[in-house]
């Protein structure tokens, strides 16, 4: 099912180019062919040739439901959620209880796994990934003037990566979003990339014993902060049970137009196992340092608008889905999910803030650009209420 309508403006700002063609003048391009036949015996593969342009590849929607929540609770997440139309969620901070206390899902007891299991079941809302904070730390133990922690790498694994592992198993879901590791500040990412690769492969083999995925994320200020790095900690970390995640909104932060944002995707594409949607808009009065300050942030978008090139990307994606869509359950995830993260009211190092109203606006901007590069998706239909109702 396809709701919404094409995009009332450009999308990506493309090069200066008018991209915003209507859908209702693209034709199939072997559309003369058919006019043209000329004997039966042509007929069945004219059928063919439209059929296979009449089906669309799918995708599986989502959405960090922590950002349309006004007090981040359980019964806030999932109804918002819900009402939009989406079954499938990444948590990552949530009050279950009501309590007024906010926990990181990797830190909730065995009882609030459990309370937010009957969430899941009351409002029909399945686990997409667990939004870890696995990464993010120094890779190094050295003063460099930032914020960063360091853990070593052993205590990292009892702590941190178990407790995200063991999330995963209470919710149900075999993905895992993570990160790789903060580079001393003023150095070359590219001369830490062997501890980096090291570091990650022992959490990635910490998920496959407990038969998880890990996703590894583009994100600013990391080793693989670019398509191109992180390209390489993939080809280097070699494991079956590890992905990337693209996010566009994370390339564009740092000061990359949608020409450069896509190149810097296909450099990742051969290992996507899903992407993030964020968009973010170039301000151009602000100085590039070459680092981002994620605390500055404030230029996030919908996905019709920006610099993350999404029209250009999700054309693009088109193309592969049904080789990613197999590869994706394969490993045995439903399908391939884009995720909906989109900040539109503050993001930061550790997340963002979007309103239940944000969230809205950027799940119909999503499906506008979904719409006009023909990508199906679903949302809740009239068929899920009656199944829900059941009589």
């Amino acid at each position: 099912m396809r709701i919404g309508f094409p995009p009332s403006e450009r999308l990506g700002r493309f090069a200066g180019l008018n991209l915003c063609r209507r859908r209702s003048t693209m034709v199939p391009p072997f559309a003369e062919q058919i006019v043209r036949a000329k004997s039966a015996d042509q007929l069945p593969l004219i059928r063919q040739l439209w059929k296979t342009a009449m089906t669309n590849p799918n995708v599986l929607l989502s959405a960090f439901a922590d950002e349309a929540a006004n007090h981040k609770t359980a019964i806030e997440q999932m109804t918002t959620l819900a009402g939009i139309g989406l079954k499938y969620y990444s948590p990552r901070v949530i009050d279950v209880t009501g309590s007024g206390e906010v926990k990181h899902v990797v830190d909730l007891n065995k009882s609030e796994y459990r309370a937010l299991r009957k969430f899941h079941d009351e409002y029909g809302m399945s686990v997409t990934s667990i939004g870890a904070r696995v990464g993010k730390v120094k890779l190094v133990d050295v003063d460099d003037g930032s914020h960063n922690v360091f853990v070593p790498m052993e205590k990292y694994l009892k702590t941190e990566v178990a407790k995200t592992i063991r999330a995963a198993e209470e919710l149900g879901t075999t993905l895992i979003r993570g990160f790789s590791f903060y580079h001393p500040r003023g150095s070359d990412p590219r001369d830490h990339i062997p501890q980096a690769v090291d570091q990650l492969g022992k959490i990635v083999d910490r998920c496959a014993e407990s038969g998880l995925l890990f996703g590894l994320e583009i994100e600013p200020n990391l080793i693989g902060e670019t398509g191109p790095l992180l390209a390489e900690l993939a080809r280097k970390v070699n494991r079956p049970n590890m992905v990337v995640i693209w996010d566009g909104g994370n390339v564009a932060a740092q000061n990359k137009n949608s020409v450069e944002v896509y190149n810097e995707y296909k450099a990742v594409r051969k290992y996507l196992g899903w992407m993030h949607i964020k968009d973010y808009t170039i301000d151009p009065s602000m100085k590039w340092t070459g680092v981002v300050d994620e605390e500055r942030l404030k230029n996030f978008a919908p996905a019709n608008r920006g610099d993350a090139g999404h029209e250009l990307v999700l054309r693009a994606l088109r193309e592969h889905l049904p080789k990613l869509d197999r590869k994706m359950k394969k490993l045995g995830v439903p399908g391939f999910f884009l995720e909906v993260e989109p900040h539109l009211k503050g993001g930061g190092q550790f997340g963002g803030f979007s309103g239940p109203d944000g969230m809205g606006v950027a799940v119909r901007a999503l499906q506008s650009v979904l719409d006009y590069v023909d990508i199906d998706y679903s949302l809740r239909s009239f068929a899920d209420i009656q199944a829900a109702r059941g009589f």
